[in-house]
């Protein structure tokens, strides 16, 4: 496939450059009624992500490509169908792949979108 389908990717859910950690990276959010956020992201470029951390647990799954995980020194490839369950609190950071597409769920707010001026 190659690409998240375009009714995915409408320009007003395009998550701001300001809210990546990822150079690179095009991404779009979604919200649940509870304050949480869906976001889906497709990292163009082979990237570091910065290290941080959320006050909210992550879950994440690599729909293509590899995110290298990076917790507490130790490394964790998460390939395409696999799934990674972060934490709260829990300081991470990663190295992605060129071409690699994600699917996070978040337990809180995570991402603002971009300004649509």
């Amino acid at each position: 496939m190659g690409n998240f389908p375009q009714f995915m990717k409408h320009p007003a859910n395009r998550i701001a450059r300001s809210g990546q950690a990822t150079p690179g990276v095009e991404g779009y959010v979604f919200d649940g009624a509870d304050g949480s956020q869906m976001a889906f992201w497709n990292c163009r470029e082979t990237a570091v992500s910065a290290e941080h951390v959320h006050e909210f647990d992550e879950y994440m799954i690599v729909v293509e490509g590899c995110y290298t995980l990076i917790i507490g020194g130790e490394r964790i490839p998460v390939r395409a169908g696999e799934e990674y369950f972060i934490p709260r609190g829990v300081v991470h950071g990663g190295e992605v792949l060129g071409g690699t597409r994600t699917i996070h769920a978040f337990g809180g707010h995570r991402a603002d979108r971009q300004d649509r001026k």
